[in-house]
């Protein structure tokens, strides 16, 4: 019997399941010099500038940080280009999702998102009560239209993870824009652009493509993917300054540490040298669809640090026998395998064993 009396929406829930880890592959199959593709981490190692200042704020570690992290607000103002009242900072992208569930949903509100989908949006939805409504992927893909449909007069908030985490695929401004304009401007949109420093730019800027002509806009954005700092958990939304109001009475204190900040302020410091390592990614991400295409693995169009392989029934077979081999990816049971974009030595690796796994499962 529980302890307390559990809201019986966290009793239903089931929590977020992260990527398991090397070192867990390595115990459970009895090997050694695993890998993990599983997490879409940044394979580099933050920039040595970077780490310096993560190293000099450790020696404050016994002060509080500044909890609104004023001066990262104001860089991150010109760094996208809007007015710093459009800014607020969270415990990564994810921190800023739960807070915008906490600002808006009630218990029976619905949240839109389409499915499949970053699993969080459906816990953070159960958490607060509410309804789940997500139309179906069409072609691994968001059907906006399907989206536009299901927003009714009790939806307070659409989700969309573009790119789309697990399959990779975008969408436009143009296409948010057209459901913008057909849906009703007191329901919240978040476009949840975590990987967007992947993504092609003629797909459009959502801050100057939307955010000016439609304040129920709230975009989020990551340090943990393409700038390599999953470890510290930075994030921010950009958005109308009513909303950033909002969603900072129920900031947890001190959410984002002081590491955290003065990591992301020499990042910002730096930009322009994290510039070849993505180039690097997205010429391995280019390597890996040719190799897996000519392969005769039809992949869904990858916009993000992964790639996914949708292999419906053979998705947990497939990547049970990646980790034999020391390869640990994200399987989507029943649909597909999402594989971070790691170094080409890893790459290899993966297209080894993938290779391997398929050869073996069929022989």
């Amino acid at each position: 019997m529980p302890i307390g009396k559990v809201r019986s929406a966290i009793r239903a829930l089931t929590p977020y399941r992260p990527g398991k880890s090397a070192a867990q592959a390595e115990q459970e199959h009895g090997i050694v010099d695993a890998i993990k593709l599983a997490s879409n981490e940044n394979p580099f190692p933050p920039l040595p500038s970077v780490i310096e200042a993560v190293n000099g704020a450790a020696g404050n570690a016994n002060r509080y940080a500044d909890h609104r992290a004023t001066a990262l607000r104001h860089r991150l103002a010109d760094h996208v280009g809007v007015a710093p009242e459009q800014i607020t900072v969270g415990c990564g992208s994810v921190g800023l999702l739960q807070q915008l569930c906490l600002t808006y949903v009630d218990p029976g509100d619905e949240v839109v998102f389409p499915w499949l989908s970053f699993e969080a949006y459906p816990v953070y939805t159960k958490m607060m009560d509410g309804v789940a409504v997500s139309p179906p992927l069409v072609d691994h893909a968001f059907d906006m239209e399907a989206v536009a449909a299901a927003v009714n007069q009790n939806t307070k908030l659409v989700m969309l993870a573009t790119p789309n985490n697990p399959t990779g695929t975008a969408v436009s401004s143009a296409e948010i824009k057209h459901l913008l304009e057909t849906i009703p401007s007191n329901v919240v949109v978040l476009v949840d652009e975590a990987y967007r420093e992947f993504a092609d730019p003629d797909l459009g800027d959502p801050v100057t493509d939307l955010l000016p002509h439609h304040h129920n806009v709230v975009i989020t954005r990551t340090f943990s993917k393409a700038y390599g700092l999953a470890g510290l958990r930075v994030g921010y939304a950009i958005t109308d300054p009513d909303i950033i109001t909002e969603m900072d009475k129920i900031l947890l204190a001190f959410a984002v540490n002081g590491a955290a900040q003065a990591a992301a302020l020499a990042t910002l410091d730096a930009i322009d040298e994290y510039q070849p390592r993505i180039r690097l990614l997205l010429d391995e991400r280019t390597r890996m669809v040719d190799a897996l295409t000519s392969a005769g693995h039809a992949l869904p169009d990858a916009q993000a640090n992964f790639v996914y392989l949708p292999l419906g029934d053979s998705t947990e077979k497939v990547c049970f026998g990646l980790e034999r081999r020391g390869v640990v990816t994200r399987p989507f049971p029943g649909d597909g395998i999402r594989v971070t974009i790691g170094t080409p030595a890893e790459n290899d690796r993966f297209l080894a064993a993938l290779s391997d796994t398929l050869e073996t499962k069929t022989g």
